[in-house]
C-alpha cells in the first residue's frame, strides 16, 4: 500500500513563501517520479513539477520555474515544494503524486499516468 500525505498549505500574502511537504510511505519509491500538481476552482489540474527519487533531477512548469523549487529527502521519504514570490494566481489545492520514471516532458505532466495521489493541501495567496 502506498500513501502520500501533503502538508504545509495555508494562507500567505502575495510575495510570501511557503514550503509544502509530501510524505510517502509503503512501497519503495526509489524508482519513482514524484510530481506536484495543482488545481484551482473551475480549472483543470495543472502540472507544477516533478523530481526523481534516485537522481534528484527536477523539471518544472515554465509558469513557476523561477519561483518554485522541488527537492527531496530520500532518508525521510519526503519531497518538498518550496514556493517563493507567491502570486494570487498560485491559489489552488496542491497535490503530490507518484508515478513511473517518466522520460518525456509530456508523460511526466500527464496526471492520468500517476497512480498514487495525496489528498491535497490548500494554498491561498491573498493581498
Amino acid at each position: 500500500q502506498v500513501q502520500l500525505v501533503e502538508s504545509g498549505g495555508g494562507l500567505v500574502q502575495v510575495g510570501g513563501s511557503l514550503r509544502l511537504s509530501c510524505a510517502a510511505s509503503g512501497r519503495t519509491f526509489s524508482s519513482y517520479a514524484m510530481g506536484w500538481f495543482r488545481q484551482a476552482p473551475g480549472k483543470e489540474r495543472e502540472f507544477v513539477g516533478r523530481i526523481s527519487w534516485n537522481t534528484g533531477i527536477t523539471n518544472s512548469a515554465d509558469s513557476v520555474k523561477d519561483r518554485f523549487t522541488i527537492s527531496r529527502d530520500n532518508a525521510k521519504n519526503t519531497v518538498y515544494l518550496q514556493m517563493n514570490s507567491l502570486k494570487a494566481e498560485d491559489t489552488a489545492v496542491y497535490y503530490c503524486a507518484a508515478g513511473p520514471p517518466f522520460v518525456t516532458g509530456q508523460a511526466m505532466a500527464n496526471s492520468r499516468l500517476y497512480p498514487y495521489w495525496g489528498q491535497g493541501t490548500q494554498v491561498t495567496v491573498s493581498s
